[in-house]
């Protein structure tokens, strides 16, 4: 096997974890507040209208959105559709309630004013109320939860109920970090980051896994080696591994980013990103909490013990 550390390299991984969880903390503080305070829902989680239109020459999805933000829309989206020779276009926009049978009539009115000469069909409106936007944003939450706990499950007896808290917190750090992301770079979170963000948790997952085997086996090898020190051993044996793989794994993400369109952006976006993180988080949070739950229950058992002994 092509090994691009090379054998025998020690990294001390955990020797900076306090540092390094710290600087995770805020981050994901910084990410709650991003949340709740810049996220921009799309239509398909506030509630809106989703028009396919036609046209019957090519228009730029930028000089589309520009055109409808000007005419007074709020949270435009476009993006092509199907062939580009087809010049087919999705466009969402948010609407208020009382405002979405008039919708279609008025996005149909502001194209046929900026792009005259270019013929618009709309082929097909799907509307979303603001009730069925939170429906779908709870079911969106739910599918994450469940996963995360299934995962968690999964974890506790395929190794030791003692990893389950590190993979759990590891998902949920890469989960709002990404979430972040999207909430001050102003991107719209829609389904199709929903799906990416599930896509994740199992990446993360598969990653966490390798190295829990690996720190499984070095305990059972060197039973008289700190904990600290079979984890240090188990990330620098799996180093080479764990880059090749994230970096492979990137490079298409981010080709299909710049090559794959404007339909699939979002989507690989979230992927690049989330396969970095998801590759700092195996080593510094599943691994990290596996460590920081050893030492809180050796202190627990030592104080116990003192307990004991005193009452003796």
């Amino acid at each position: 096997m092509f090994q691009l550390i090379k054998v025998g390299t020690n990294i001390d991984f955990m020797g900076k974890m306090k540092y390094i969880a710290f600087g995770s903390l805020i981050v994901c503080l910084i990410s709650i507040w991003g949340i709740i305070n810049k996220m921009n829902y799309g239509v398909d989680f506030r509630g809106g209208a989703e028009i396919q239109v036609k046209f019957s020459q090519s228009v730029g999805t930028d000089e589309l959105r520009n055109s409808l933000s000007t005419s007074g829309f709020q949270g435009v989206s476009v993006q092509t559709i199907g062939e580009p020779s087809e010049n087919n276009v999705l466009v969402k926009v948010q609407a208020k309630d009382t405002e979405l049978n008039l919708v279609t009539e008025g996005v149909t009115k502001a194209l046929q004013t900026s792009f005259v000469g270019n013929t618009v069909t709309v082929e097909k409106v799907d509307i979303v109320g603001p009730k069925a936007g939170a429906e779908l944003r709870s079911s969106a939450i739910k599918a994450m939860f469940w996963a995360i706990i299934s995962i968690m499950i999964y974890i506790g007896v395929r190794f030791d109920f003692r990893y389950a808290p590190g993979t759990m917190l590891s998902i949920i750090h890469d989960l709002l970090v990404i979430c972040g992301v999207l909430a001050f770079t102003g991107m719209e979170f829609s389904l199709q980051i929903v799906g990416a963000l599930l896509a994740l948790i199992g990446y993360s997952v598969n990653d966490t896994v390798v190295i829990y085997d690996r720190i499984r086996e070095y305990e059972t090898k060197n039973p008289n080696k700190s904990l600290i020190q079979n984890i240090n051993d188990a990330v620098n044996d799996t180093l080479s591994r764990t880059i090749i793989t994230a970096l492979a794994t990137f490079i298409v993400c981010l080709s299909m980013y710049f090559l794959g369109g404007g339909a699939i952006k979002d989507f690989f976006f979230v992927l690049s990103v989330g396969i970095l993180l998801g590759t700092y988080s195996t080593v510094y949070i599943a691994a990290g909490v596996v460590v920081t739950s050893d030492l809180i229950s050796k202190k627990m058992g030592s104080k116990n013990t003192n307990a004991t002994n005193v009452t003796a």
